[in-house]
């Protein structure tokens, strides 16, 4: 080697020796970087004090504090912050030393966990015409399906009715013409008898053999052209007659679809609250527990939704402009209701209105709800105030 190329790589060794004394090799999974040396990691739950002063000693470790966690092994002088569960979150898991706070959305509202969990929604309703595929859970929303359309029996009854109806009137019609064909058979018949007989002369008809059968004596009567005329007039009357029936057979199934409601005799209305008594409730947190029931209402049957809160005296106006709120059209149409009401609003009115309705069962629901969660304590009951 020549003496230039050593000058040449004696610089480069004094570079080498220099960086790994700067960036001394990479640690252990049980060890972190300190300085030049690996100190071993302080267990999960707890954090360093002191780091180590030789290569692979133990760091001074201290346990976190109440509200703080740490939960690997680590090299890490803070211990991290214990989240808090939001308003609308209940606690699945508090926090540990070693654990963090775990929380979930509340009963009836969810948050999907492929997105960043803001704020979560209400679980939504299936409509009228769908069935639940599987219920809301903390995660997931509502999932539904329409239901497959229903067979009307009145129209498989007109299916099958028709063409009986139609062969009826076929069958009537063929008689008519047989009875025609058999009068104008037995008409041309009495044109062709001999010459000589006269109208209502008896005769007797010869055999082949030339005798004569005369224990078989014909009547024959020419009839008159206003018999005839009669007799034309009484068939088509008939046929007529025949045609119509048909007809009328055929309007008189009943019809596809039934009226409309609107048609139909309005039931007296009867008030439940006279016939059975029903429980008087008292709020323990006043308009905050008649605000935490709204939610309650949900399972309100969805084609009492217009009657309920017109019972309750909300405008029509206010209710169509909700309609295309879905799920949140009850609780929305609730608070329009507590602010024109004010201080007056009761969770014993919205009571009544269902009990008015007909909904007792939904009343009683709610009613049981309201006092299962500690939003309202039972007083009485009206029927013996």
């Amino acid at each position: 080697m020549t003496p230039s190329g050593l000058y040449l790589k004696i610089p480069l060794v004094f570079c080498f020796l220099r960086l790994t004394a700067a960036f001394p090799h990479s640690c252990k999974d049980d060890a972190y970087p300190h300085g030049n040396i690996c100190c071993r990691n302080c267990p999960a739950g707890q954090r360093v004090v002191s780091h180590c002063s030789t290569a692979g000693g133990e760091s001074v470790c201290e346990e976190c504090q109440d509200g703080t966690f740490t939960e690997h092994d680590n090299g890490l002088k803070q211990c991290f912050k214990c989240a808090q569960c939001r308003s609308d979150q209940a606690v699945v898991r508090r926090c540990s030393h070693t654990q963090e706070t775990e929380c979930q959305c509340t009963a009836g509202m969810f948050c999907s966990p492929d997105e960043a969990c803001e704020v979560c929604r209400r679980c939504s309703s299936c409509a009228p015409d769908e069935e639940t595929v599987r219920n809301c859970t903390s995660t997931t929303n509502t999932e539904c399906k329409k239901n497959a359309p229903k067979s009307d029996p009145d129209s498989e009854k007109a299916a099958w009715i028709v063409p009986l109806v139609v062969m009826a009137a076929a069958l009537i019609i063929a008689g008519i013409i047989i009875a025609m064909w058999r009068r104008r058979r037995a008409k041309e018949s009495q044109s062709s008898a001999p010459d000589g007989l006269k109208a209502g002369q008896l005769f007797s008809v010869s055999s082949s053999d030339g005798r004569s059968n005369g224990d078989r004596p014909l009547l024959v009567r020419s009839r008159s052209c206003r018999e005839e005329e009669e007799e034309r007039r009484v068939l088509c009357e008939s046929l007529s007659s025949s045609t119509t029936n048909s007809q009328l057979s055929l309007t008189a199934l009943p019809p596809a679809n039934p009226p409309p409601p609107s048609s139909r005799p309005a039931r007296k209305k009867s008030s439940m609250r006279e016939e059975e008594s029903f429980p008087k409730l008292v709020p323990n947190n006043g308009d905050d527990s008649l605000r935490k029931c709204f939610q309650f209402f949900d399972e309100l049957d969805f084609a009492f939704h217009s009657r309920f809160f017109r019972h309750l005296d909300v405008s029509d106006n206010d209710i169509k402009s909700k309609e295309h709120l879905h799920e949140d059209k009850i609780y929305v149409l609730l608070n329009i209701w507590l602010e024109m009401k004010g201080r007056d609003a009761s969770l014993n009115d919205l009571l009544r209105a269902l009990l008015d309705l007909n909904q007792r069962r939904t009343a009683e629901n709610i009613k049981d709800k309201a006092l299962q969660y500690g939003h309202y304590t039972c007083q009485s009951l009206e029927g013996n105030n």
